[in-house]
């Protein structure tokens, strides 16, 4: 499925917390500190918050903010009900958790109700080779049942969402409707009164329409209106009425809830499982900034294939025997290769893959009669958490193993925004731009030059990743078509590369400095980077002009960056007592450049296999405090040549994971110390944990 020379990067996860005494259910691999259930797109993002340890009848699901989405669910078992899912005032007996299991792309849980044991599976596919399926903002909730003491019972289930999925203020209005038939389907579709394109509001988006559906099989019925007395119908007839409250209100009036109920007959052995889809699409996606005319309005790229909104959820629905197998076969591939690296990787192999493509969005623009341009693709990404940027240019590349992984292509679509933008002439400065827009969805760019500023951090990031994606693809038109763009780039890094001036780095929360020996690594191996463009491009001079610079920096920093005691890299030059991690090492093995020679490798390898970690999660980033972000402990430990070096510092990552501080989907940010998270969350760089193979499976 994936190439033999991938790394490891949807094993790059996390998320922040099992919890610190063990829960009463048996977990596989671990309990995270919040549990993906749709987890989809920057908007399709639901978690059950673990803390202290919540079943998934204990909680409310919650937008990644920690905004309750009404999600509920009872399931009736001969007549008696039993909650499973969700927190609802309508009481039912409470089913116990039996078992919880999360892989990279599916959450289970096994719910005991009395005499029968169901099943509930959250599944938020990831398509990689399918630019269609993966732009499908929908996950999957299945459901099952099977008698645990061997005798028949007759069992309904039941689930609604509420209107909270629509908006980030309940006090707004909205209105729904329901249809039955239509492609065999029954449909919610639940939106806000009043549509604000591109507009967020604590985060949420306020355009588009949440969607919730089911076959319409014998045994489906459907319900709207206010949560307690719809739950109460089915609580109290196990079926619900085939009808529509249409007095439409404010989220928080009465709260208006979409239902389903579905009779699983008589069940022995294991049900055929029902099927439920749920999704928040918008149309258009995103707005973009071209070199001529208007802002552009861009749709995802499922529309290239369906007229209609049902087309498409009757197709995806119809498809989850597929897909279902297409996410099986992803998870165990992950596996495998995690285990490939140790058991300490494998326990933190499967949670980061939703997370990070979650925050990403596949488009396609239209044609001048109205057509949509299948050609023009491009995928923008949400720098979710820390500043609902769009496309920031080191969020990319921390994710940037995973496209290399799964499908190399994808980080085409992901780079071609950045390049064509600053392509156009538009973008004033000398470097590459830090992201496309300050607010998702709005990739309006930076024409005044005011973006943040981190001139080495990006065009080394921008040529890192273009060179490494025609490495693995031997696809040349990215080098071709940009030539002029990359090279004055690279101009910049010659210029400002191996003494970077007081700036910031991709880990801006530690503020800028002055001469940061990591930031140099990675403007050197840009260069480098630069050297092997040219010579794909039949340069030659340029590529030996710039490879000679790379060189000779490369000999340059090693005396500039090395302690005066020949003990380690320090993080600027000159500061003896300073050090930090060198992530930025990576890239050289990534690209196979060998642009710093083995001794440096062993010098940071001896160094941090020297300190003393028994007590801590993981090495602090630098000397200036005593944070860290998890992404980088795991690509310095893709640097080090000595395996139980390599695996302490995993261990430290997978302590963290396990510490039970946290009930926010996982925050990669974090404090050495004593594990608190801090303000981060649920960010797509979660995957950057990843490349532990890489230095033996190079591009």
């Amino acid at each position: 499925m994936f190439s033999a020379s991938s790394i490891v990067t949807a094993v790059a996860l996390l998320g922040a917390g099992v919890v610190s005494t063990s829960p009463s259910w048996t977990t596989n691999p671990f309990n995270p500190a919040a549990i993906p259930l749709a987890v989809r797109s920057p908007y399709l993002s639901a978690w059950l918050p673990q803390g202290g340890g919540n079943a998934l009848n204990t909680a409310w699901p919650t937008f990644w903010t920690g905004m309750i989405v009404g999600w509920a669910g009872y399931v009736s078992v001969d007549g008696n009900v039993f909650t499973f899912l969700g927190a609802p005032s309508v009481t039912a007996t409470q089913a116990v958790q039996k078992s919880f299991q999360f892989t990279s792309t599916q959450s289970t849980f096994v719910m005991t109700a009395g005499p029968v044991d169901l099943t509930v599976n959250f599944l938020s596919p990831v398509e990689p080779a399918d630019l269609v399926k993966q732009s499908f903002p929908f996950s999957y909730l299945s459901l099952s049942a099977a008698s645990n003491d061997g005798s028949s019972h007759a069992v309904q289930v039941y689930t609604d969402i509420s209107a909270e999925w629509v908006t980030g203020n309940v006090s707004l209005v909205a209105n729904w409707t329901t249809t039955a038939g239509d492609n065999n389907l029954v449909t919610h579709q639940v939106q806000l009164a009043t549509q604000e394109p591109f507009t967020e509001l604590n985060d949420q988006i306020q355009h588009g329409s949440a969607f919730f559906s089911t076959g319409s099989t014998q045994g489906v019925t459907y319900q709207t209106g206010e949560d307690v007395q719809v739950r109460a119908q089915f609580v109290q007839s196990s079926v619900l009425l085939n009808s529509q409250d249409t007095q439409f209100r404010a989220v928080s009036d009465k709260w208006p809830v979409f239902a389903f109920a579905s009779d699983l007959g008589s069940v022995s052995t294991s049900s055929t499982p029902v099927v439920f889809a749920l999704g928040h699409v918008r149309d258009p996606a995103i707005q973009y900034i071209t070199s001529d005319g208007p802002l552009q309005e861009r749709s995802l790229y499922f529309w290239t294939q369906f007229s209609t909104i049902g087309d498409a959820i009757a197709s995806f629905l119809g498809d989850y025997t597929n897909a279902l197998a297409r996410a099986n076969a992803i998870d165990n591939q992950i596996s495998t290769d995690a285990r490939n690296v140790s058991l300490d990787y494998a326990e933190l192999a499967s949670l980061s893959l939703r997370q990070a493509f979650a925050g990403s969005e596949v488009t396609v623009s239209k044609n001048s009669d109205g057509s949509f341009n299948a050609s023009d693709v491009l995928m923008f990404t949400k720098e979710i958490s820390s500043s609902g940027s769009v496309s920031t240019v080191d969020m990319v590349y921390t994710i940037w193993p995973l496209y290399l992984y799964v499908n190399a292509t994808l980080g085409k679509y992901a780079l071609l925004p950045m390049l064509n933008y600053q392509a156009s002439g538009q973008y004033p400065n000398a470097w590459s731009v830090h992201d496309l827009g300050s607010h998702y969805p709005e990739a309006t760019g930076h024409n005044d030059g005011k973006d943040i500023a981190m001139p080495v951090e990006e065009c080394g990031n921008m040529l890192i990743m273009v060179l490494s994606y025609t490495q693995r693809t031997g696809d040349n038109s990215l080098i071709v078509t940009y030539y002029d763009l990359l090279d004055k780039w690279a101009q910049f890094l010659v210029d400002n590369a191996l003494h970077p001036s007081n700036q910031l780095s991709s880990d801006a929360f530690a503020g800028v400095l002055a001469n940061q020996t990591n930031l140099a690594i990675k403007g050197i191996i840009g260069i480098r980077a630069m050297s092997e463009i040219a010579n794909m491009t039949g340069n030659s001079t340029g590529s030996q002009q710039y490879a000679s610079v790379a060189t000779s920096y490369a000999s340059q920093f090693q005396k500039l960056a090395t302690s005066t005691d020949g003990k380690h890299l320090t993080l600027s030059y000159g500061n003896d007592s300073s050090w930090g991690l060198s992530y930025n090492l990576y890239a050289d093995r990534m690209l196979g450049t060998n642009v710093f020679p083995a001794s440096i490798y062993e010098l940071q390898t001896s160094w941090y296999g020297n300190a003393d970690t028994s007590s801590q999660f993981g090495l602090p980033l630098d000397t200036r405090n005593n944070f860290s972000l998890s992404q980088w402990e795991i690509w310095t430990a893709a640097t080090v040549n000595d395996t139980t070096v390599r695996d302490s510092l995993v261990g430290g990552v997978l302590k963290l994971a396990a510490d039970g501080k946290s009930s926010k989907p996982f925050g990669d940010w974090y404090d050495t110390l004593d594990g608190s998270v801090n303000s981060f969350a649920a960010r797509p760089v979660v995957v950057g944990l990843t490349g532990l193979v890489s230095q033996r499976k190079r591009v």
